[in-house]
């Protein structure tokens, strides 16, 4: 279609099947995705993002489904963006996490979206983020952002979460190893799922004696909840402990402070994506190009003063940019 002008306002208005239409734009990044983000960004803002994420195993679909009846039950709206790892061979990914949530997804105040990493190190890729945006702007109360669980590396979901959900389990050998460093960091609020098993307590022991090693930054202690996601044990009270965060956040500064150091982080990364697509552009277009790989490959040339000459142009608008914000060029 020549605009999705049309789309973005069947899909304020209510409709599904638009919003369907809209977030396979932006996933696919076809034309007219930008536009649309665009009109959409001004309704965006209030919806509020939960994310799930913790080691393959440990139940996040299972408590991504219950959340998500649990938030019904109380009349919220949720939309539900379910990563799924994506293939480093096809390029393709199973989707299979809305295999798991096919009963909610039946519901007229749910809406779920299997998504693929796309190769994104961080867990998430940024068709990823665009989605949240056109959830919110469609009126959601709730976005739950079940993540891969990849990991320590994945620590992305702090960056788009306002709430974030580190899951583990008893029983999956050196628990605590499998969480440390950086994504230990990420948590929220920490849920120990499959409580029923053998271990939980000393589980729920060592995480808060982790906690005591790293005291908390912003004023906020994780909180420890155990749940038992096959039966619902615990869901409510995990809920809660979900509202008690938000109002933690909300009665001082720290959303505003999230959801700049966001915003920031966003507006950065769309400025490097779009001048690393026009210098995909140039290399693509430069018949010389060629020349200086196989020149680099037989050691005459380095690629260091290649990459420099290339982004020259970016150094003087530096430099330029500098004495116009009257500031003398180092």
């Amino acid at each position: 279609m020549a605009s999705p002008a049309p789309w973005v306002e069947e899909a304020l208005a209510g409709s599904v099947r638009a919003l369907a239409k809209l977030i396979t734009l932006v996933e696919n990044e076809m034309p007219g995705s930008t536009e649309a983000l665009r009109a959409l960004y001004p309704k965006t803002g209030r919806g509020y993002t939960i994310g799930i994420t913790g080691p393959p195993g440990s139940g996040k679909s299972t408590l991504t489904d219950k959340i998500t009846k649990e938030l019904r039950k109380r009349n919220f709206t949720v939309g539900i963006v379910a990563v799924d790892p994506t293939s480093p061979f096809s390029g393709g990914a199973l989707l299979g996490d809305r295999l798991r949530m096919q009963d909610i997804a039946g519901d007229e105040g749910v809406f779920v979206r299997s998504m693929a990493t796309r190769g994104a190190l961080g867990g998430l890729s940024k068709a990823t983020a665009d989605t949240i945006k056109i959830l919110d702007a469609f009126g959601k109360d709730f976005i739950l952002i079940e993540t891969v669980g990849v990991g320590q590396d994945e620590v992305d979901i702090v960056r788009t979460a306002d709430c974030t959900l580190l899951i583990s389990v008893p029983g999956l050998g050196d628990e605590i190893q499998a969480l440390k460093a950086g994504i230990m960091e990420i948590g929220d609020l920490f849920v120990v799922n499959k409580a029923d098993r053998e271990g939980a307590d000393r589980l729920v022991t060592e995480l808060s004696l982790m906690l005591d090693l790293s005291p908390p930054t912003g004023g906020w202690r994780p909180r420890i909840v155990k749940t038992v996601g096959t039966l619902g044990t615990g869901i409510p009270e995990l809920v809660e402990n979900v509202f008690e965060h938000r109002r933690f956040l909300e009665a001082g500064d720290g959303l505003r402070k999230k959801r700049s150091e966001r915003t920031r982080e966003e507006i950065i990364r769309l400025i490097e994506q779009e001048i690393s697509k026009y210098v995909h552009k140039m290399l693509k277009y430069d018949l010389n190009f060629e020349e200086v790989i196989d020149q680099v490959v037989a050691r005459r040339q380095d690629p260091y003063s290649y990459a420099r000459k290339v982004t020259e142009p970016f150094a003087q608008y530096y430099q330029i940019y500098k004495v116009d914000k009257g500031k003398p060029p180092a």
